[in-house]
């Protein structure tokens, strides 16, 4: 069975749920679900039936080799380009892909988090 766009989605929604101390809100519009740790926004989930993506940090490096690698993975939306990913489906994305993306997203956010403020 093909991984589609909600596929995509539930499972970034899942993986960002079952991390510890993970907040959920739509701060910015109603159209964007978007996950925190610490108060820093580690997830966005687009909630537009014809744009089913969603928008990870990533290192500047490996986000470079995504988009050079799949080409349903693009700059950022909404925010730093060179510091985010924006992921849809396509060739190669994965829902183990989606789950490492969020969980390595995740992680970078929680590592500027000072000590005694975030889940460790």
């Amino acid at each position: 069975m093909p991984f589609g766009g909600e596929d995509l989605q539930d499972t970034a929604r899942a993986t960002a749920g079952a991390l510890p101390r993970v907040t959920r809100g739509r701060p910015f519009t109603e159209h964007l679900d978007v996950y925190k740790v610490a108060g820093k926004v580690f997830l966005i989930v687009t909630e537009d039936p014809d744009d089913l993506i969603m928008t990870v940090k990533a290192e500047p490096e490996y986000g470079r080799l995504l988009r050079a690698s799949h080409p349903s993975v693009v700059p950022g939306r909404y925010l730093d380009k060179r510091h985010w990913i924006s992921v849809g489906v396509g060739r190669g994305v994965t829902a183990d892909l989606v789950t490492d993306l969020v969980d390595h997203s995740y992680r970078l956010v929680l590592d500027t988090v000072p000590r005694g403020r975030g889940p460790r």
